[in-house]
């Protein structure tokens, strides 16, 4: 424990950092929310030097927190929508916004004086450095012990320590705690003070079933030579080819005792340590990174798709945002939606029409995508517009997409040619394009103007599943479409889809056609879909019933190969869960190569058939749930205690969709252990994403979510894993997982 005091306490009030000073000592910041919204508060930072604390001078004792881990950046100025709207009234060098991880919303602030605000711009910025560079086990201890010290007295006594363990999840025999207690406290004071405390919590979360596997390797039961690490690798880990210079890399990265470095040996403690980091993960390392055939035309990835960008929660009242493009941009997301409409001031304005939604401008949308659209990802980024535009509202699109992307919007055809088939998100790195109605084809121009559907009014029209946006009345009249407009459309020209045959014999590779989520799961039983989607784009949307911004099942559009299957990313759960997870690997560029019979035009594909496919090799999947480390509460009523069970999930082509759950371990979230296993047999590798949940059972009503991963089956390492939990919002929850041995064998 002692780096960590050293890095936070002794950082932040030994060295009296004037910034960390000025938060401690607490600021009144007005708090912004609207033109019409700015109320004073007062903020400042508490003892634990990770939490920051405000509440309004009328709210008596109530008040909220938030962790300094939880901010993701600070942004200087008026540098979002809010604060914009008040730049008249305040000065920039006043204004900072706190961006916070996760769907979280903002907090826009402003200080009395630019002093003051630099202290509070400064001093959470050294806060995120030092939440970011802290061990996250030694940070939730010290949360924890903070917590539970009412006294602030530095010490607590067995009362105290039990009361603690109940609310870190932790039912545990009286006896054998009064037993860890009196050993961890050396002096007999019947106290325990932060570093005996430490020492007490590591007595408790001694592992015994990661002590077993360290025993079955070592020769002595204190330490794994150099090959008896070696050996583990090789046999339980799959990594043999990696050779002894992989096991001396393992030491030392990760062993803390310079005595067994220098006899290239591991301890437990080393051997623990290995076990919880990414390399020790379920997720191969290596397949987190860049790494896939990014040369391909774009019809033949996957592609990180966003609906209704602008929303931030529902779609029928709720706050359309440039937030809301930033965060999505910020997962990986590289296609983005536009609805756009005539502003009264004859600018362009986005929101979902014919709704209570707030409205944005377009030009502000595009001016945010030029500073985030490639701070993640370098590959190109498609705007599906959405078109509801006079002619005249058009043109000034087209000039602000002109002028404000200058040589980042894609306006021509690649090296002047005629295309037979779509450019690879290498030859369009750094490049947005625009998909929407275009005149004529890319080989030439027709009429000035042409009567035209919006994108996906076009598609839906007489559908039953849409009855906002996509067919707002039956007697709108048709649109034009300008031609300044249309000139920047050159691979992704949005058409009406006229059925499979017609498509075979008039398609042109640069032409894409949207399908409402109903109208896809007609056609996905149709193979001709698979085949299309290997030459052209497709792009899959929900339902307009879906007022509540919920999602559908990406995992069914996959599986006959449509690229951009777009999602509600503001609303969390399964469907999102899949999306990241998908999306998580290959650098998380929003980019992912598509399974070779998925691009293969000699080969045919049926998703209700694998077993028919060339080649065709089922894989079993044994998955031994060993145990749980600190899992978080879910109910936070005192003595409250969680019970938690694992399930397992697979999704992929319908004869792969299994799970399978283990069973409740009563009163335990902090140190469970299941040791059972669940087995699946995988029919299409390729395409199966697996899901671990961890749920509270409850068995008078529907269990409470306690965290989840998601990842392709493809990337899953075998052997001992630690699976790192992520929140609903796909936010990590540390020191949460589930360790686990995995087993990936032919099925026969």
């Amino acid at each position: 424990m002692a780096p960590y005091i050293n890095c936070v306490l002794y950082y932040l009030w030994r060295h009296d950092d004037p910034h960390i000073n000025v938060m401690m000592a607490g600021s009144t910041l007005r708090k912004i929310k609207s033109r019409s919204w700015k109320k004073p508060r007062h903020f400042r930072l508490l003892e634990d030097g990770l939490t920051i604390w405000y509440k309004s001078r009328w709210a008596g004792k109530g008040h909220s927190t938030f962790k300094a881990k939880d901010i993701e950046a600070v942004r200087e100025g008026h540098q979002s929508e809010v604060l914009l709207s008040i730049a008249e009234e305040f000065p920039a060098d006043l204004c900072f916004t706190l961006v916070f991880h996760g769907r979280q919303g903002n907090l826009d602030l402003v200080a009395d004086s630019p002093e003051e605000a630099q202290a509070w711009i400064q001093g959470v910025r050294k806060l995120i450095h030092k939440a970011q560079t802290m061990d996250e086990k030694e940070r939730w201890v010290w949360e924890w012990f903070k917590k539970a010290d009412k006294n602030k007295d530095g010490k607590m006594n067995f009362k105290e320590v039990t009361k603690l363990l109940k609310m870190m999840n932790v039912e545990m025999n009286e006896e054998h705690i009064l037993h860890l207690f009196k050993m961890a406290d050396k002096s007999e004071s019947g106290s325990l003070e932060m570093k005996q405390f430490v020492q007490f919590y590591k007595m408790l979360t001694q592992r015994d079933e990661v002590w077993k596997v360290f025993q079955d390797y070592s020769g002595d039961g204190e330490k794994l030579m150099l090959e008896e690490l070696e050996s583990f690798l090789r046999i339980e880990q799959s990594e043999g080819e990696k050779g002894p210079q992989h096991a001396k890399e393992l030491i030392d990265r990760y062993e803390p005792s310079d005595t067994a470095i220098n006899q290239a040996a591991m301890t437990l403690d080393g051997f623990q340590m290995y076990l919880c980091s990414p390399e020790g993960s379920i997720f191969k390392p290596n397949y987190l990174e860049l790494h896939q055939d990014m040369t391909q035309p774009l019809s033949h990835y996957f592609i990180s798709s966003s609906h209704n960008t602008y929303l931030l929660e529902d779609q029928l009242r709720g706050p359309s945002s440039l937030e809301a493009y930033i965060k999505a941009l910020k997962r990986g997301c590289r296609c983005v939606e536009l609805d756009c409409w005539d502003g009264s001031d004859g600018e362009p304005i986005v929101y979902h029409g014919h709704t209570l939604t707030t409205k944005i401008l377009f030009k502000d949308i595009i001016t945010t995508l030029k500073e985030y659209a490639f701070k993640v990802s370098d590959f190109p980024v498609i705007l599906s517009v959405e078109n509801h535009c006079s002619v005249e509202q058009q043109t000034v699109m087209a000039q602000h997409l002109r002028q404000i992307l200058g040589d980042m919007l894609l306006t021509c055809v690649l090296n002047g040619q005629i295309p037979e088939q779509l450019p690879s998100p290498q030859d369009l790195k750094g490049r947005i394009l625009l998909k929407a109605k275009k005149i004529g084809d890319v080989e030439g121009c027709m009429d000035e103007t042409l009567t035209e559907f919006s994108d996906e009014e076009e598609m839906t029209n007489g559908d039953s599943d849409s009855p906002t946006k996509e067919n707002p009345s039956a007697d709108k009249k048709p649109e034009k479409l300008s031609r300044e407009l249309s000139d920047l459309v050159v691979y992704c020209k949005s058409v009406h889809f006229h059925g499979f045959e017609h498509a075979r014999t008039h398609a042109k590779c640069y032409e894409i056609s949207s399908f409402s989520e109903s109208k896809a799961k007609r056609l996905i039983k149709e193979a001709d879909f698979v085949q299309q989607n290997k030459c052209q784009l497709s792009r899959i949307y929900p339902s307009g019933f879906r007022t509540d911004s919920s999602n559908y099942n990406p995992q069914e559009m996959w599986n006959v190969g449509c690229q951009i299957v777009a999602l509600n990313f503001q609303t969390a759960g399964l469907e999102m869960d899949l999306n990241d997870g998908l999306f998580k690997q290959n650098g998380c560029c929003g980019y992912i190569l598509k399974p070779k019979f998925m691009i293969d035009p000699n080969i045919h594909f049926s998703p209700e058939k694998p077993e028919v496919q060339q080649g065709y090799k089922p894989w079993r999947l044994s998955i031994q749930v060993i145990s749980g480390q600190q899992l978080p509460k879910v109910n936070q009523k005192e003595g409250s205690i969680v019970d938690p069970l694992v399930r397992v999930e697979v999704y992929g082509v319908p004869k792969d969709q299994a799970k399978d759950e283990t069973t409740h371990i009563n009163n335990n979230g902090f140190n469970p252990v299941w040791n059972e296993t669940l087995n699946f047999v995988i029919h299409t590798p390729e395409l199966a994403l697996v899901r671990f949940v961890v749920e509270d059972y409850d068995k008078a009503s529907r269990n409470d979510f306690i965290g989840q991963f998601t990842l392709p089956f493809k990337c899953i390492q075998t052997g001992y894993r630690h699976i790192h939990l992520l929140s609903k919002d796909g936010t990590a929850i540390p020191p949460s997982s589930l360790f686990v041995n995995i087993n990936i064998s032919e099925f026969t």
